[in-house]
């Protein structure tokens, strides 16, 4: 697996010089891959058409692109792509809009080499998932622009599947949902966790179901959707992965058992509050919004993991969205994350994960400070590992609905229990802390400059989106009056 991520990745530099960048990489990457691999399954594939529709005699097939070069090869690719991208089923959501990015021929003719010279379906499921995930990873961490923005650290990802325990096997009509699910990780994960737990000896009905009907996902932007697409079906999975905009379109009438998510952090394009009727809590902040999505999105009994920054736990609307959300759901556990969790995707960002069930009001809110006296997260000398959250999936407990025996491990400790009259005190707010972070005084081990001031973007930008809401009431207000 490592091979073949090194060796298609190394091209990637090459191609750089023709003005490709790691996104873009990974997409014609996708394309051809696709269409290599229904060539070795002996896929019917639709002929090519000219601009009037009618049929021509050659075909949108892996021998007839890999056989040509030069021009010839340029101008055939542009049209597969074109033509792919007009077919119906995953075949067209995958070419939907797929466009050639190669400027030289000589390039493409090269990677099409590359990808000719495996047989990708002999190889073991896992072994092109996890070449596929590590191509994916590698243009999150490389690229200025592209998978960073839609990558979560799979370290975190299946530490959160642990504790979740997301199994289909539980009853005929379990489904699980993302409804920002960016390249599919959280999807991925979860199934992988299911292939693990039943050592891939699944019954062929309950296969059959996995297969097609119970992974779910939305993604606004159209190629992350392509390689969510892709990497699921790398793994076995033909999944529905709507493309829209998941909170300010009217939501499905589809409800899940799960709901495993990461929403977009910071606040651009969120300048005005969705109008939907199940949207208790006006507020134009994304992350919130997704809460309330949610909270409708969720089976009653439902279960969810939602990634949050940490101001979504005390700027203006926070409170009253948790307060809603905690008369209606069990928030039973947060977890705050190591400074630096996301590097070297989303530098800076300081976040948590909100466990929660829907159907019983919370009582009490278990929060795990995974952050204060850790050092920090670092691309090479500190990388993110499931050791870090080995404690803190010890103390949330084998029950994935927080019902587990806890203990509160008091003012020294990392995991304490607070009471909903407790956070009725702190107006729902729930950025809560307790231990002395001792290594914020440590000049040796203050975060990287640039760290700090993605901190303080963060924070000016929960304070623009609070500025943003005053004047909208102020405005309102001014509208009610004339």
């Amino acid at each position: 697996m490592t091979d073949i991520v090194q060796k298609l990745w190394g091209f990637c530099h090459t191609l750089r010089h023709d003005g490709i960048d790691y996104g873009d990489y990974i997409e014609q990457i996708t394309y051809l891959l696709f269409l290599k691999m229904a060539d070795e399954r002996a896929i019917e594939m639709p002929f090519m058409k000219d601009n009037d529709g009618n049929p021509l005699a050659k075909k949108c097939d892996w021998p007839s692109l890999r056989d040509k070069s030069g021009t010839d090869l340029s101008d055939y690719y542009i049209d597969l792509l074109r033509n792919l991208g007009k077919t119906t089923g995953l075949l067209g959501d995958i070419y939907s809009g797929a466009q050639s990015r190669f400027n030289n021929p000589v390039n493409l003719k090269k990677l099409i080499g590359l990808i000719d010279e495996l047989e990708w379906t002999s190889l073991g499921v896992d072994i092109k998932a996890q070449a596929y995930e590590g191509l994916l990873e590698k243009a999150a961490s490389e690229g200025k622009k592209g998978a960073g923005q839609y990558f979560t650290p799979r370290v975190l990802i299946q530490s959160i599947v642990r504790c979740i325990k997301p199994d289909p096997r539980v009853h005929k009509e379990f489904t699980i949902c993302d409804p920002a699910c960016g390249t599919g990780g959280f999807l991925v994960a979860a199934y992988e966790w299911l292939i693990e737990q039943s050592k891939g000896a699944l019954e062929r009905e309950t296969a059959r179901r996995v297969k097609n009907n119970t992974y779910f996902g939305q993604e606004l932007v159209a190629r992350p959707r392509r390689l969510a697409l892709m990497n699921l079906y790398l793994h076995g999975i033909e999944s529905k992965i709507k493309l829209g905009d998941t909170i300010y379109e009217v939501p499905s009438s589809e409800r899940f058992d799960v709901v495993l998510t990461n929403p977009p952090f910071g606040t651009r394009g969120a300048n005005q509050a969705p109008e939907r009727e199940d949207f208790t809590i006006e507020t134009s902040n994304k992350q919130l919004n997704f809460l309330q999505h949610i909270l409708t999105s969720l089976k009653l009994g439902g279960r969810a993991a939602v990634v949050l920054p940490d101001n979504c736990l005390f700027e203006g609307k926070a409170g009253e969205v948790f307060e809603i959300l905690m008369k209606d759901c069990n928030v039973h556990t947060v977890l705050r994350l190591p400074r630096g969790t996301f590097t070297p995707y989303s530098q800076g960002v300081k976040a948590n994960v909100i466990f929660l069930q829907k159907g019983l009001p919370t009582e009490n809110v278990w929060i795990f400070d995974g952050r204060s006296n850790v050092e920090g997260i670092t691309k090479k000398d500190r990388p993110l590992t499931p050791q870090h959250f080995a404690e803190f999936e010890q103390c949330y407990g084998q029950d994935p609905n927080g019902r587990s025996k806890r203990e509160d491990t008091g003012l020294e400790g990392r995991f304490r229990c607070f009471s909903i009259n407790e956070i009725k005190e702190r107006d729902y707010k729930l950025d809560i802390t307790w231990l002395k972070d001792e290594s914020l005084e440590d000049a040796d081990e203050l975060p990287e400059p640039q760290d700090l001031a993605a901190e303080a973007i963060t924070e000016l930008e929960a304070v623009v989106d609070d500025l943003k809401e005053i004047i909208g009431l102020l405005e309102k207000e001014e509208l009610s009056l004339l």
